[in-house]
Formats: structure tokens, sequence, C-alpha cells
């Protein structure tokens, strides 16, 4: 199944986006004290590793170069 431009379009964006939530949260985690805060972002970032992965295989599945 083919996706039309438009919603290829907001795949890739929105990858894009969880790229950067990653590379923000992974770099936050180095810099904070609070075992706490740490621990949230941590899984912030295992998260966003999942999805980023969905949306890469919701992106191959149809074809599409990631």
């Amino acid at each position: 199944m083919n996706n039309a431009i438009h919603e290829t379009l907001e795949l890739h964006e929105l990858l894009m986006f969880k790229n950067l939530c990653l590379t923000k949260s992974s770099t936050m985690t180095g810099l904070v004290q609070d075992q706490e805060l740490r621990d949230i972002l941590e899984r912030d970032a295992s998260q966003t590793k999942h999805q980023i992965e969905h949306l890469q295989g919701l992106l191959s599945v149809r074809g599409e170069n990631i």
C-alpha cells in the first residue's frame, strides 16, 4: 500500500522530530543531577527509540527510503 506524498512527508517530519527528541533527552540525561529526573529522561529516550523504529517500519513497509 503506497502513501500519498503528503502522508510520506508527514511520516518523515515525525521521524525527524522524534530524532530531535531523542537527541535532547540523551544529552540532558548526562547533565542532570537529580536521579528521578534522570530516570524520566532515560525512560523517555527508550520510548522514543521504539517510536523511531516504528516510524521507520511504516516507511520501509511502504517502500519509502528513510
